[in-house]
């Protein structure tokens, strides 16, 4: 009887170290990545992560583009994906593990379909057009997020035709010097976009050319509109030389020179190629409002930083010929520098366009002018009395 009774004992532990290897059982998932040429994909990362109970995994394909990760919890439920080229390929949730056979993953992570699937959709919102093939492809929210890139798309090329149509009206009307009409489409193209740049420096040519035209308040007020458009340009593209330029010449205008200056000595510092260009139009600004003295000195600066730029040496040699003084025979005494400037400017361009001015200061400067004057009546009626 003791001898039934240990052999039942063991049987019941035997039993009992079977339950437990049973219990420990892990399930397998297994499955192959193929590219967009149908050939095995080396490197593919495969992540899975357990849902139910926190858990993570990870492996790579090999040669073949196969994978393989033993040891799965049984009963548990997992999300596994895949990473190409550091993109998220493909996404699967849900997935159970399994004692006995491996569950293969047959159709998950196939490049080839993933990536003429995604081909297909990027077609689809080019051209606006979806085939049925690509609606059966598509879930509920695939779909969903197509209709809503298609209306976005649809209203995105709507601005974007009124955008062309009020640009080009406004550009057109401003090269045919209509400023109210340039200035009107050109408002329009800023509300409908108002981060183009283009738009912004067009209006605020509209308004300079349209205070051409006034006087007064009004043209206060025009200059007033293009310096506010230059300046949402610079809100825009603060790096740019050729606004910072034309909007100091704006200011000068405005007679706000201080504010001028310093915008085209940012022009200078953005192009320092340009920098003589630059300098030469501040002068010219100074010269038309009849500032002489900082004229000069625009002028001047022009030559230091574009020693090769003709026209500001002789604008340079014109401004200093207002500081000529004569001495009692007449004998003009130029102001240093001025005779260097039209020299220099005759070397660049003997015969540019401020050829025979520059000959003709020159000529003065070596002159004499006569400083007295004599009545010619006078001298008849002294010759009758005689």
């Amino acid at each position: 009887m003791l001898r039934t009774i240990q052999q039942g004992l063991m049987w019941a532990a035997v039993c009992t170290v079977s339950a437990g290897l049973a219990s420990a059982q892990m399930g397998t998932f297994m499955g192959r990545v193929v590219g967009e040429d149908g050939k095995p994909v080396q490197g593919v990362i495969i992540k899975i992560e357990r849902k139910d109970i926190k858990g993570n995994w990870q492996t790579k394909t090999n040669k073949r583009g196969e994978w393989v990760y033993s040891g799965m919890p049984i009963g548990g439920t997992f999300t596994i994906s895949c990473e190409y080229n550091g993109q998220v390929m493909d996404v699967l949730n849900g997935v159970r593990s399994q004692m006995g056979d491996p569950v293969e993953l047959k159709d998950f992570c196939d490049l080839q379909k993933i990536m003429a699937k995604r081909k297909a959709m990027e077609r689809a919102q080019q051209t606006g057009q979806v085939t049925q093939e690509v609606l059966k492809e598509m879930t509920p929210e695939q779909r969903a997020a197509m209709e809503k890139q298609l209306k976005e798309r649809a209203a995105q090329m709507a601005r974007n035709k009124a955008l062309n149509e009020a640009f080009n009206a406004g550009y057109a009307a401003l090269q045919a010097k209509d400023y109210d009409t340039a200035i009107t489409q050109l408002q329009k193209a800023s509300e409908i976009d108002p981060k183009q740049v283009a738009v912004w420096v067009q209006l605020a040519a509209a308004y300079d050319g349209l205070s051409t035209t006034k006087a007064g308040a009004e043209r206060e007020q025009a200059l007033q509109k293009a310096a506010e458009a230059y300046q949402k340009a610079l809100e825009l593209q603060p790096g740019d030389a050729g606004i910072h330029n034309n909007y100091g010449l704006v200011l000068a205008k405005m007679k706000k020179f201080d504010e001028a200056t310093a915008e085209l000595e940012k022009a200078t510092a953005l192009d320092p190629p340009g920098g003589g260009k630059y300098m030469f139009n501040l002068g010219a600004v100074y010269i038309n409002t009849g500032q002489i003295e900082p004229a000069m000195a625009a002028f001047k600066k022009a030559t230091e930083l574009d020693p090769k730029y003709a026209p500001a040496w002789f604008q340079y040699c014109s401004a200093l010929s207002s500081k000529m003084t004569l001495k009692p025979d007449g004998t003009p005494v130029p102001p240093e520098g001025m005779k260097e400037a039209c020299e220099k400017y005759l070397e660049l361009e003997p015969n540019g366009p401020n050829a025979e001015g520059a000959r003709g200061l020159l000529q003065l400067i070596s002159g004499k002018i006569e400083t007295t004057y004599e009545n010619p009546d006078a001298k008849k009626a002294t010759k009758k009395k005689k």
